[in-house]
């Protein structure tokens, strides 16, 4: 059976229009967006992978929408390049949205702790798993791009320099800001932060990419590295 062959109470488009998006799972407006399913899933079948694939990946459901490459969405069966797109495309504009005016197609730059939680809360701070993340700046201070390096519980083994520098090399940037969250709640960095900071620190100076900074953000607060041991990063 098809969704066509559902009871239209059943049918996710048309318990939108009855009830509002705000009815509506996780899956149900995934499936929307996805509109159709394959010869042997319908397009609901389909979203709940996708929703499983983002859980084991990035810790939520919807996760991959922003964190995932488009041709890693593309990768998930049933979806295929046409769906990725929409879907890319569709979170492209709600963050777009979410971030207000710094997605006004403006180059971002970030100077201090708090410009760089503005710019990334609204991706990280909600996660419930801990995601270590790296902006890639130029010059100018200017956010070329937000990548995830590793997603679970921070240590060293996690996060090492070879991974964290090596687009940063390819890219050409001339810096770069450090990003973690804190499930819990509390900010303060722990000592495998701490530990973990300089570490890339002292690694970036030998490779010539200063490390501006390390953000961790813990839903509505963060703590700027730097502002509180900013001889670490001179």
């Amino acid at each position: 059976m098809t969704m066509k062959d559902w009871p239209d109470q059943d049918k996710p488009r048309e318990r939108l229009f009855k009830h509002g998006s705000t009815a509506l799972s996780n899956a149900e407006l995934l499936a929307i967006l996805i509109g159709t399913g394959s010869p042997t899933e319908t397009a609901l079948e389909v979203a709940q992978r996708a929703l499983s694939y983002s859980e084991s990946q990035y810790g939520t459901s919807l996760g991959f929408l922003l964190e995932s490459a488009l041709e890693e969405i593309e990768e998930i069966p049933g979806i295929g390049p046409a769906k990725a797109a929409r879907l890319k495309a569709c979170a492209e504009i709600g963050k777009r949205l979410l971030h207000g005016a710094e997605w006004s197609g403006k180059p971002f730059t970030v100077r201090r702790g708090k410009e760089v939680f503005e710019y990334v809360r609204t991706t990280v701070e909600g996660l419930d798993r801990e995601h270590f993340c790296i902006l890639l700046l130029n010059s100018r201070n200017q956010v070329m791009g937000k990548e995830v390096v590793s997603v679970g519980s921070l240590d060293a083994s996690i996060v090492h320099p070879r991974e964290i520098f090596k687009n940063c090399i390819k890219k050409s940037a001339a810096s770069i800001v450090l990003v973690h969250n804190h499930p819990s709640g509390d900010p303060t960095p722990s000592d495998d932060d701490l530990e973990i900071t300089k570490r890339l620190v002292e690694a970036g100076k030998l490779l010539g990419i200063h490390v501006l900074d390390h953000v961790v953000v813990a839903r509505a607060s963060f703590v700027s590295m730097r502002e509180t041991c900013p001889g670490w990063f001179s």
